[in-house]
């Protein structure tokens, strides 16, 4: 439905930044919300920041404060200020829309990008 490439993943100095950046080509005017999730090795995937169509944003409460996602002319962003060792994980963004054929939400993924917080 939604094809997203990101960009922006490297390797960051504790304290640092990294701007992650996802374009969204496709059925983009189905888009309902987007987002970015991260999977560290041994862990499970979690949430860290959505926005909708809209404009509301949400963040996991260990990025508060220190991430800022935002949307684009169907590319998404996410701002990461201050880096922690623990934000070392791959990140994943995510669209949610409405596929009209079949009457259901859908999500799509992009392929992930690695972060890596080390000094």
């Amino acid at each position: 439905q939604v094809q997203l490439v990101e960009s922006g993943g490297g390797l960051v100095q504790p304290g640092g930044s990294l701007k992650l950046s996802c374009a969204a080509s496709g059925n983009i005017f189905n888009i309902l919300a987007m987002g970015w999730y991260r999977q560290a090795p041994g862990k499970q995937r979690e949430l860290v920041a959505t926005v909708t169509s809209g404009g509301s944003t949400d963040y996991v409460g260990s990025v508060k404060g220190r991430f800022i996602i935002s949307r684009d002319n169907a590319k998404v962003y996410l701002q990461m200020n201050n880096l922690k060792l623990e934000d070392t994980a791959v990140y994943y963004c995510n669209a949610r829309g409405w596929n009209s054929l079949a009457a259901t939400m859908y999500d799509s993924w992009g392929q992930g990008t690695q972060v890596t917080v080390s000094s």
